[in-house]
């Protein structure tokens, strides 16, 4: 049950909630100003290199700012350090102060689990690789993985893909103890060097603080989440005790909402949305929501496929309404549509809507709209 403390319970039909989740995400008529506005409204923007139709940071940049957006914006903002890069996210340089003092405690405080041991442990049987390592990025930094040592006298074991990729690890058990940080991009490649010379030198919020304060942000971002969500490697699904409760009509459980995001008047557009999208990362918000039934199906076989290897949400208004399945074919200049899966049939007006963005997505990538047949 709600906290009395927390103040009244705010109800909220679904329509409500989804308006409210997409004015937070700027999926709304209001558009952030420039890449690094869009950053802090959105509080992070992860990074994934799968580029089978754009970047999916680049398509959701797009999503929010239009066919004006430019993606040597994001990687000049990273340059220039107003924006920074953290565990394969872009977040505002000013939020790191909230993540330091967590990192000068790695790996964490009191009775540790058996994976924080572990990981402890690696470190420390290679620490003469550590120190080559930060040696020579501060001799030479920034630099590209390729022209770090790995001296490893311990490798890595894992079961899965990190199995002997033992810089790898290294490097981003570096960043998780706040000692190296990217510092851009050389093409893929990401540019390593000491963090201190990357992150902005503000003084750290103390860790319970700064915990209380990332909720808060990740709230501002959401608009409407639940208390807790089940784990995400990207960030947190659920807000602790930001905000304050609300009930959603039809949906099951108390959630927290972001009562500036309250009463605001809405109207909505289309969008076409990366399938990373930080509006879909709750599948279960998504689902309750939105009733909307999607999955990225990059990693099935062809054949189980439903909407396409890499299918792009389809968004008009406060509804998610279709899957676009599309790939940018660079040597040939297209952007190949193979489908648009209609959730329900589009109505004319709908129809026009989804055609205009992705004559628009074709204007952005500079290539032409190519259909079957």
């Amino acid at each position: 049950m709600p906290d009395p403390a927390d103040g009244p319970v705010h109800r909220l039909s679904r329509a409500d909630a989804r308006r409210i989740a997409l004015q937070a995400q700027c999926l709304d008529v209001d558009r952030p100003a420039d890449v690094v506005d869009a950053v802090r409204r959105l509080s992070l923007v992860q990074l994934e290199p799968t580029s089978a139709v754009a970047p999916s940071a680049d398509l959701v940049l797009w999503s929010r700012l239009g066919s004006g957006y430019d993606p040597d914006d994001l990687v000049d903002a990273v340059h220039e350090q107003r924006l920074v890069e953290l565990r394969n996210t872009v977040r505002p340089a000013e939020d790191l102060r909230l993540f330091t003092a967590e990192m000068a405690q790695w790996p964490g405080t009191g009775e540790l689990a058996a994976w924080q041991e572990e990981r402890r442990d690696w470190v420390r049987a290679n620490n003469d690789c550590r120190r080559e390592i930060l040696q020579r990025l501060r001799a030479d930094g920034p630099l590209p993985q390729r022209e770090l040592p790995d001296t490893c006298v311990v490798p890595w074991r894992s079961s899965g893909w990190n199995n002997n990729r033992n810089l790898t690890m290294m490097l981003d058990l570096l960043v998780m103890r706040g000692e190296v940080a990217v510092a851009g991009r050389e093409g893929r490649d990401k540019l390593w060097d000491l963090a201190s010379r990357i992150y902005p030198d503000d003084p750290p919020v103390p860790t319970p603080e700064a915990l209380r304060l990332r909720e808060e942000r990740r709230l501002g971002a959401l608009g409407i989440a639940r208390v807790r969500g089940t784990a995400s490697q990207v960030d947190p699904l659920g807000v602790g005790g930001a905000g304050e409760p609300a009930v959603i009509e039809g949906v099951k459980g108390t959630w927290r909402v972001d009562p500036a995001r309250l009463g605001q008047p809405f109207t909505g557009r289309a969008a076409l949305l990366s399938p990373l999208d930080r509006l879909l990362h709750d599948r279960k918000r998504m689902d309750e929501l939105f009733e909307f039934d999607y999955v990225l199906e990059m990693y099935k076989p062809a054949a189980q496929r439903i909407w396409g290897y890499y299918a792009l949400p389809i968004l008009v208004g406060d509804r998610l309404v279709g899957k676009l399945d599309a790939r940018t074919e660079r040597t040939e200049g297209v952007l190949r549509v193979n489908v648009v899966h209609e959730d329900e049939p589009f109505t004319p007006t709908v129809r026009e809507a989804v055609e205009a963005e992705i004559a628009d997505l074709a204007r952005w990538l500079e290539v032409e709209v190519e259909r079957p047949g």
